[in-house]
């Protein structure tokens, strides 16, 4: 984050090629323009230290002349465009406040509209077998849910994603919707298959990796022909499974049920969540990897998305030389086709021609490379995801290019945690802990990492060349950077971005560890009154202003009154502006102590708190009067481990 880049060093101990993306002393943007990545398809799948082939410079305007005297300001809104087209035409992800169509019809389960379009176009494992093994030259393997299952019980279901598969409401209802969610029962018309991926983990080339309990039932068309894939997480063994049991326990369950949606409500681009069931087995599990395993409940999440796609999905045929690379082609026209259909339809006549930005000056056409503009869209919403983290201080914890989607898409709820105290060092993955690689001020960092790593893999199947593929970290860089000021402007209600004001900010709040988002939410009721007495100016702040002596109570002061400056030349009042703030500042987050104690009740057999948490989740702007207690800083005991902090493990 280019503001944390510049006040907070964290300085962690990553792979050699990865330590120049943290240590950058003014700017984002600057610190793009020192960054090297191991570019050369040779080396992808060596160890990070490998000498470093392609640069990636970003201008800090984000503004640059091309050779057709088109400028970089064109570009934004020219490639803007593409990402606005394909929320439109694609995604089909109701916003928090969208509303759909009255005459929508019901469908039973029976009746939904099957497509599978991903094992009729991609090339598949000839065997069906669930032996964990390496599978070779394909995408997925069809493999059936072999989770014990003894009188699974719903848990939650959310009906807006049920809406979004035109699902009758009655069909949750029904006794035989546990089994079938549970994967006790086959779905009718579902072709189950597990996908096959790679990924680094942790800077590090980690190999095959692939769906080792996630079972996709396939995809599904609805009546306004978005395709949506049904995935049961937690359903046991696939080819993928390594060493592993397949399964997935109530506790790690509940907090991707719940996380799923919650971050949709608060208008942050991910994968959603259908139902959660028990499975009413038990599963072992070493939480800490301490030695101490223990019996926890089974369950199985069904997550939805467009697409499960990841980086993953085409860096690990990349890895296997020259007699796969053709798969990575198949794949990318499979995504093309399917997900980004207006790039392939894009005429040439747009002439969408760039400067790259390097010294040399030279010029993307994005007009004659499907899979060049394919690379940056992809960048750009990457870069957008993260901005949107960044601004609700989210903090995802395991970012590996296995974990990120092509689609730019939240996906894999593990380790994950919102703000509370304010610390840009904060990561709430235990394995983390020693590099702190994944921390909330790295993200957008290791956004840029994972784009070069998947920009080389197109580059290693010679879709794109090498100025494409600086292209895209440019845009990468210039997306955040536009992305994020606007947020933050947003968040303080300013009538232009300030950094000095917001830098600012941002070092108060982590020298005093402030409340992240009970901060911005308490700021929208800050007066423009410039003559406001000293004493005063922070009564409206004082719930989250907590313990603070003389020395930083003059600090607050002095940024509260240049606050107040900014504020009084904008023109709006109060309450225009505070109804605005509010909107974008969220009440309620899912804290990690509300999710604990969601569980906790759920463990003894009672689901009330995890759905009131999820009807809570749905209006995370709104004040909700009666849910205060659900704003409230955490207590003492949900700083303790497997509260505040969680290992990989589930």
């Amino acid at each position: 984050m280019l503001l944390l880049i510049s006040h907070f060093s964290t300085k962690p101990q990553l792979s050699r090629s990865s330590t120049s993306l943290i240590t950058c002393s003014s700017s984002f943007s600057l610190c793009l323009r020192r960054l090297k990545f191991p570019f050369c398809p040779s080396s992808l799948f060596k160890s990070p230290s490998t000498p470093p082939s392609l640069a990636c410079h970003v201008s800090s305007s984000g503004s640059s002349s091309s050779a057709g005297g088109v400028h970089m300001d064109s570009t934004s809104a020219s490639v803007d465009s593409v990402t606005r087209d394909l929320k439109d035409q694609s995604l089909g992800s109701d916003g928090p406040d969208e509303t759909r169509s009255s005459n929508v019809a019901n469908s039973r389960l029976q009746d939904l509209n099957w497509d599978h379009s991903f094992v009729r176009e991609l090339p598949g494992d000839p065997r069906t077998d669930s032996i964990p093994r390496e599978v070779l030259h394909a995408c997925y393997t069809k493999v059936s849910p072999s989770v014990e299952v003894e009188n699974p019980q719903l848990v939650a279901w959310s009906e807006s994603v049920g809406q979004l598969l035109d699902l009758d409401p009655k069909e949750f209802e029904k006794p035989d919707f546990p089994r079938i969610f549970s994967g006790a029962s086959p779905l009718a018309g579902s072709v189950p298959y597990a996908q096959c991926y790679g990924g680094h983990q942790f800077g590090m080339w980690a190999g095959q990796l692939g769906d080792g309990r996630a079972i996709t039932l396939g995809e599904i068309l609805n009546l306004k022909s978005e395709r949506w894939e049904l995935q049961l997480k937690g359903a046991g063994k696939t080819p993928y499974s390594r060493f592993a049991d397949g399964l997935a326990v109530l506790r790690s369950s509940i907090r991707e049920f719940l996380c799923s949606e919650a971050m949709h409500f608060l208008g942050i681009p991910t994968t959603r969540a259908l139902c959660l069931v028990t499975t009413g087995k038990y599963v072992t599990r070493d939480m800490f990897y301490d030695g101490n395993p223990k019996e926890e409940p089974g369950a199985i999440v069904c997550r939805v998305a467009p697409s499960f796609l990841r980086f993953g999905s085409y860096q690990i045929h990349a890895s296997r030389g020259k007699e796969d690379l053709g798969i990575i082609r198949t794949l990318a026209d499979y995504a093309i086709r399917h997900h980004f259909p207006h790039i392939e339809n894009m005429s040439k006549s747009e002439s969408l021609s760039f400067s790259t930005g390097n010294e040399d000056h030279s010029v993307v056409d994005l007009t004659s490379n499907k899979y060049a503009a394919w690379a940056v869209e992809i960048a750009e919403r990457t870069a957008s995801l993260v901005a949107g983290w960044q601004g609700v201080g989210f903090t995802h914890g395991v970012l590996n290019t296995d974990n990120m989607s092509v689609l730019g898409l939240t996906i894999d709820y593990g380790p994950f945690g919102f703000l509370d105290a304010f610390d840009p060092s904060f990561t709430p993955n235990t394995t983390d802990l020693p590099g702190r690689r994944y921390c909330f001020a790295n993200q957008p960092d290791i956004g840029l990492w994972n784009i070069a790593q998947f920009a080389s893999t197109l580059s290693a199947a010679q879709l794109i060349d090498d100025k494409e593929a600086n292209y895209a970290m440019e845009r990468y860089g210039t997306k955040f950077m536009d992305e994020y000021q606007a947020i933050m402007t947003k968040k303080l209600g300013l009538p232009k971005y300030n950094k000095q004001l917001i830098s600012k900010l941002l070092n108060n709040m982590a020298v005093d560890k402030v409340d992240y988002t009970n901060f911005f939410r308490l700021l929208s009721n800050v007066k423009a009154d410039p003559n406001i007495p000293e004493d005063e100016l922070l009564v409206p702040l004082k719930a989250v202003l907590l313990d603070i002596g003389k020395e930083r109570k003059e600090a607050w002061i002095n940024w509260v009154q240049s606050y107040i400056q900014e504020l009084s030349s904008s023109g709006v009042s109060d309450e225009e502006r505070k109804a605005s703030m509010d909107s974008v500042n969220p009440k309620y987050v899912l804290r990690n102590y509300l999710c604990q104690s969601a569980i906790d009740a759920a463990e003894q057999g009672d689901f009330g708190e995890v759905r009131r948490l999820l009807k809570l989740m749905e209006r995370p702007y709104d004040e909700q009067p009666g849910m205060e207690k659900y704003a409230r800083l955490p207590p003492a005991w949900a700083y303790r481990p497997g509260v505040c902090m969680l290992s990989c493990s589930s």
